[in-house]
């Protein structure tokens, strides 16, 4: 771990800042990991509910939403290979053509705020509807 990158308005660390290299020298190219349990399994629920899908199919019929996904992907590595690089156009998350884990697209979202990562952003919104989510969002940032 290189460092919080995202505190819940409570304090508690929602996604930490990881090394590109495990301490063993094993490439680890998950910049950003959504570490707060809560988060982790709204995150789940999102997944099992088929929104992944959704938002593939949706980067092959919209360009825009697909042109700035790849901006988020460009902004991933380019802040991994800031750290150090590695060698791969491996981002996260199924950065830039499909979307495969939503931990990583949120805990993109939450680390560099709204903007950088659309999908991310999508989720978070979605998220933000859940009261329950009050003491784990900031919730003017993504409702």
């Amino acid at each position: 771990m290189l460092a919080i990158a995202y505190r819940c308005p409570n304090g508690e660390p929602g996604v930490v800042k990881t090394a590109p290299r495990l301490p063993d020298g094993t490439p680890f190219p998950t910049l950003y990991y959504l570490t707060h349990p809560a988060l982790a399994a709204a995150a789940s629920r999102l997944e099992s509910s088929g929104l992944m899908k959704q938002m593939t199919a949706r980067l092959a019929s919209e360009p825009q939403l697909a042109a700035a996904y790849r901006r988020a992907h460009q902004s991933y590595l380019a802040e991994r290979d800031a750290v150090e690089p590695l060698g791969t156009t491996f981002s996260g998350g199924g950065m830039p053509d499909r979307v495969k884990c939503l931990h990583v697209l949120i805990a993109h979202s939450l680390a560099k705020g709204r903007g950088v990562n659309p999908l991310g952003d999508e989720a978070l919104a979605a998220l933000a509807i859940d009261p329950a989510m009050d003491a784990l969002l900031i919730r003017e940032d993504w409702t």
